[in-house]
């Protein structure tokens, strides 16, 4: 196994692995390091059955179901992340990290590509370690303490999955759920700071009026997908990424218009943010 890194920030690309194999236990905790240490990481080639694909992200986590969109009947934790080709909005298309709008978001998520378009349809993410670390020690102690208010309803992200819904929505749930977590979070297993609101989800700060929500969650929105923070991943068949939704956030670039782009994807479960 070989580790590449692809930015200064986070993400790394690991060669040399085969996940149609199963892995040992020394192989399993070698890759989850390289996952905490690059927040997101990518492997090429790897052509997976659903059953292989659960395999993987049950040797990472525990896979859970996605609120919104249902899965395959053998898997229901699998959803089909897909654009049409007649469709213009892309599912997820903006800034964010998944599901904050849940008691337990999720630990992290991931991504195995199937139908790729000719050209565009890449993947840009976020670290928000070093968003929170680059901030002054005045705003960082401004924020400590601070609760951010989340929705699934908030109007950028929902019209994003409004094609799925109509599709392969889950009728079951209620339309929309709400959360408060802290603005900026501890990571459970590597003990780093990180910020934890985001343009999609956010909608407020307890405590602060909206005009001061507002004005403060304006300026960290666009601080925390600084260009120096991020990295990029151009997607190709049968290419995985698996990204920490704890300190990690993600666009999936809308730019391939008349073009079909299907992605399987596993969410797993994650803690209460403290």
């Amino acid at each position: 196994m070989k580790i590449k890194r692809i930015a200064g920030a986070l993400g790394a690309e690991i060669m040399g692995l085969d996940l149609t194999q199963s892995l040992s236990s020394d192989l399993t905790k070698e890759i989850r390091e390289v996952f905490l240490k690059n927040s997101v990481i990518f492997l090429r080639n790897q052509s997976l059955t659903s059953q292989q694909f659960m395999n993987f992200a049950t040797a990472m986590g525990e896979p859970i179901q996605y609120p919104f969109v249902k899965g395959f009947d053998d898997f229901p934790q699998i959803i089909e992340v897909k654009k049409l080709e007649h469709e213009k909005v892309n599912f997820g298309g903006v800034w964010h990290s998944d599901t904050t709008y849940l008691k337990k978001p999720p630990m992290g998520s991931m991504l195995l590509s199937k139908e790729i378009p000719p050209f565009g349809g890449d993947t840009l993410f976020a670290c928000q370690y070093a968003a929170y670390e680059s901030l002054s020690d005045t705003m960082q102690r401004l924020l400590e303490g601070l609760q951010g208010v989340n929705s699934s309803a908030k109007a950028d992200v929902s019209k994003t999955r409004e094609d799925r819904i109509k599709s392969d929505g889950n009728q079951s749930l209620p339309k929309s759920f709400s959360s408060s977590h802290p603005v900026v979070r501890t990571h459970p297993e590597t003990a780093r700071k990180a910020l934890f609101i985001n343009t999609a989800h956010t909608t407020g700060i307890e405590g602060l009026t909206d005009k001061e929500s507002a004005s403060l969650l304006s300026f960290l929105f666009q601080h925390q997908v600084k260009p120096e923070f991020t990295c990029r991943w151009a997607w190709q068949p049968d290419a995985l990424a698996f990204w920490d939704n704890r300190c990690a956030q993600h666009n999936p670039i809308n730019d391939y218009h008349g073009f079909r782009r299907v992605l399987h994807r596993i969410t797993l479960q994650g803690d209460k943010p403290v």
